[in-house]
Formats: structure tokens, C-alpha cells, sequence
């Protein structure tokens, strides 16, 4: 190539590499910097929409962990109030029995059921209570949301209403005869109270499974993006190194190219 003064096609040639090592330069420091890979669409448009996508998917799933962690703790608030009326039924039965004792007197009956009516009183108080507004006992059965799909699960209810746990407060245990109905009352509301707590049981179990399972696949889904988002430090950094030696280099070839005109004044001198 000839030694030209109006056009300097070295220095231009150089000017472009130099400006194009700069661009992979930045863009390593941006994302060395902010350790993401795409920072903006151009990086990688289709990437960056499944990010999007499986970002959005986390989200969700996260909600609907939320969802089931607390039907799980509805369910374990229903099941402390019922492991307190299995007791308040087991005191129930023990005064049914103490009053069929034919060595006791009318007086003592009649104390033993003031305790039995306490208990009962205790039961239907429980039936009322509620969790966040919503009512704990009354035996409907709840939608939880389950996936990020909207799919749910039936959390099957517990009715403390029900005619089983209600008719032990008109029961009596003031005579030997009202004491044995009341046993079979109290005995017939044990047994449900077991089949309550067994599909409490069922709830919690079920839940906790859905909860593993979202867990699980909120990881898998971590891992996805990150493969997708995340940089590799250890690639990145030595692609930074590569390209800072040759904008440096560039750098000083461009010089060089910028003082090859002044060759030319020295052939006019």
C-alpha cells in the first residue's frame, strides 16, 4: 500500500477493531459488574423471554406455596383446638362413669355435672372459633390453590356443629340412668372426634406434599434462568482479559497508525 496523506486507511482500519474490542470490552464490565448476562433485549432477546416467563412462574408458585403453608396452619390450628376437646371429652366420660357409682348421692352428681355441662359448654364454644375470619369448625371444605396453574386441593372441614358433639350439652349425668346415655353420647362424639382428627391428618400430610413439590420445582426453575441470566465469572473474566490486552494494544497501534503521515513531510523536507 502507498504512503497517502488524505486518506489514512490504516488508521481507520485500526480506528474499527480498536472500537469494536472497546464494545466487548464494556460489555464484559457490565456484565462482570451487574453478573448478568443479558442486560438489556439485544443481548438475548429469546433468552431474556424465557427468563421472563420463568421468573413469572416463580412468582407464582411462591404465592401458591404461600397459599398452602397456610391451609397447613389452619389445619394445625384446628387440630390444637381438637386435641383440647379430646381431653375436655375424656373428663366428660370419666364423670359419666363416676356418676353411675351407686355409692354416690344425688349432691354428688349434681357437681359432677357442673363439670360435665362446663366441658360440653367448652366443646360448643370451640365449634365458633374461627382462623383469620374464617371459620375453623363449621364443616365446609376449602379450595387451596396449589399450583401456578390455579389447580387446588379440597382441604376436607370439620363440622364441631354437628348433632354428634352439640346434643352433649342437654345430656345429664345428675342420675345413675342420665349417665349411662351420656357415656354412649360422649363415647359416639370420641369416635368422631378421632375420624376429625384423622382427616385433619390427611390435610396436613396432603399439603405438605404439594409444598415439597412446589419447593422443588421453584429450584428447578432457579436453575433454569440461572443458566440462562447468570454469568460464568470465570469465562467472562478471561474474556475481559482478552479483550483489555487488545484495546490496550489497539490503543498503540492506532498511534502508530496516526504518525504514519508524518512520514510523509519527512520525504518533502
Amino acid at each position: 500500500m502507498g504512503l497517502v496523506i488524505n486518506t489514512n486507511v490504516s488508521a481507520e482500519q485500526t480506528s474499527s477493531l480498536l472500537e469494536k474490542s472497546s464494545s466487548m470490552l464494556s460489555k464484559s464490565l457490565e456484565e462482570l459488574s451487574s453478573g448478568s448476562k443479558v442486560n438489556s433485549p439485544s443481548d438475548d432477546s429469546a433468552g431474556l423471554a424465557v427468563s421472563m416467563n420463568l421468573t413469572e412462574q416463580m412468582g407464582d408458585n411462591s404465592a401458591a406455596s404461600d397459599n398452602v403453608g397456610n391451609a397447613i396452619s389452619f389445619n394445625q390450628t384446628q387440630d390444637g383446638y381438637l386435641q383440647q376437646v379430646n381431653s375436655a371429652l375424656d373428663r366428660m366420660s370419666e364423670l359419666s362413669v363416676q356418676a353411675q357409682d351407686v355409692t354416690k348421692s344425688n349432691s354428688d352428681r349434681q357437681l359432677y355435672q357442673q363439670e360435665f355441662t362446663t366441658l360440653a359448654s367448652y366443646v360448643n364454644n370451640v365449634a365458633t372459633q374461627s382462623f383469620n375470619g374464617v371459620s375453623l369448625f363449621n364443616g365446609d371444605s376449602l379450595a387451596v390453590t396449589t399450583d401456578s396453574s390455579g389447580g387446588t386441593f379440597t382441604n376436607a372441614g370439620v363440622n364441631l356443629g354437628a348433632s354428634v358433639y352439640s346434643h352433649l350439652a342437654s345430656a345429664s349425668i345428675a342420675t345413675t340412668t342420665g349417665a349411662v346415655s351420656a357415656l354412649t353420647a360422649v363415647q359416639a362424639a370420641v369416635t368422631q372426634l378421632a375420624s376429625d382428627r384423622a382427616t385433619l391428618g390427611t390435610n396436613e400430610e396432603t399439603l405438605t406434599d404439594y409444598s415439597n413439590q412446589l419447593e422443588t420445582l421453584n429450584n428447578n426453575l432457579s436453575a433454569a434462568n440461572s443458566q440462562i441470566m447468570d454469568v460464568d465469572v470465570a469465562t467472562e473474566s478471561t474474556a475481559y482479559a482478552q479483550q483489555n490486552i487488545l484495546v490496550q494494544t489497539g490503543t498503540a497501534m492506532l498511534a502508530q497508525a496516526n504518525s504514519m503521515p508524518q512520514i510523509a513531510l519527512k520525504l518533502l523536507s
